[in-house]
């Protein structure tokens, strides 16, 4: 499935929100409660890795409403804050601050990858607001490890550790240009690969998004402050939470499974076969009826 560009095909609205991490782009509309359905990307993504999913649930006569999809901070349009202040709670601050300025008080939250992660946090810190939350190949414990360890988390996930490793040098270079390069060239699909279970089913305007959106500065800062946080926090959340996860997944562990279902009371599996890294993008329908069912049990 193409990757959508204009907020309006869909419903939404663009606008500017001022948060403690400096001001994010969001959109948002389909206003029909004071609950907010929380779309949050991960690393290499924007509000635009979600136009799928929102497309797919339309088609099928299965909207989503009262959506937030905001550009995380040094992602999409939204600007790169102080590194200095942009940890994992910041983040997931700055999400919270954006849903209560469009006048929401509670919150279903749905996070790719890193946007998990940013998920999980949120809901640890407001169990009263967060109703539920759906994570889609999340970032979890082995990536943590990866990045605290490379050398022994790097065994376990070699693709995120060689992701790391380049876009560490790619930061240090200032070499952002590298990586659109690799696109023009046609090498970028190849590169992207161990994404996707099946990279030749995958649109372009994916591979040219991923490409867009692939920051090193931002990526290198996004894993620090992944790499400094307390797992532990988990443990306070209260929320069912439903995790989709590509078979094929090649940033996640399989120890992470078990991980999340120790520490997380109301945590359920479903993995995907037919899918990768991008189950939202690769299987919309899974995760879809995850979101769904997740709104059902909240």
């Amino acid at each position: 499935m193409k990757l959508i560009l204009d907020e309006t095909a869909l419903g939404l609205e663009r606008a500017v929100v001022e948060t403690s991490l400096g001001r994010v782009v969001v959109r948002s509309g389909r206003r029909s409660s004071n609950t907010a359905t929380i779309l949050v990307h991960g690393a290499a993504g924007s509000w635009t890795t979600w136009t799928p999913l929102i497309a797919y649930a339309d088609e099928h006569g299965l909207p989503l409403v009262d959506l937030v999809i905001p550009d995380l901070p040094g992602w999409g349009e939204s600007a790169a804050p102080d590194w200095r202040e942009a940890s994992i709670g910041a983040y997931a601050g700055a999400i919270a601050e954006i849903a209560l300025a469009l006048g929401y008080r509670r919150w279903r939250l749905v996070g790719h990858s890193l946007g998990g992660f940013l998920a999980l946090d949120l809901a640890a810190r407001t169990p009263e607001a967060t109703a539920s939350v759906v994570l889609v190949s999340p970032t979890g414990p082995a990536v943590v490890e990866a990045v605290r360890r490379p050398v022994r988390g790097g065994i376990r996930l070699p693709w995120f550790a060689g992701m790391l490793l380049a876009m560490r040098i790619l930061d240090a270079l200032g070499s952002v240009g590298v990586v659109r390069g690799l696109r023009r060239i046609g090498m970028l699909r190849f590169l992207s690969s161990p994404l996707f279970a099946d990279r030749g089913v995958i649109d372009a305007s994916v591979i040219g998004a991923f490409a867009d959106e692939l920051r090193p500065a931002s990526f290198v800062h996004a894993a620090r402050a992944v790499a400094g946080y307390d797992l532990r926090r988990f443990e306070r959340i209260t929320c069912p939470v439903r995790s989709v996860r590509g078979q094929r997944d090649a940033f996640s562990s399989e120890s992470d499974s078990a991980w999340f279902a120790r520490t997380i009371p109301a945590f359920r599996e479903q993995r995907v076969p037919d899918a990768g890294h991008f189950a939202a993008i690769e299987s919309p329908g899974v995760v879809l009826q995850a979101i769904l069912a997740s709104a059902l049990a909240a």
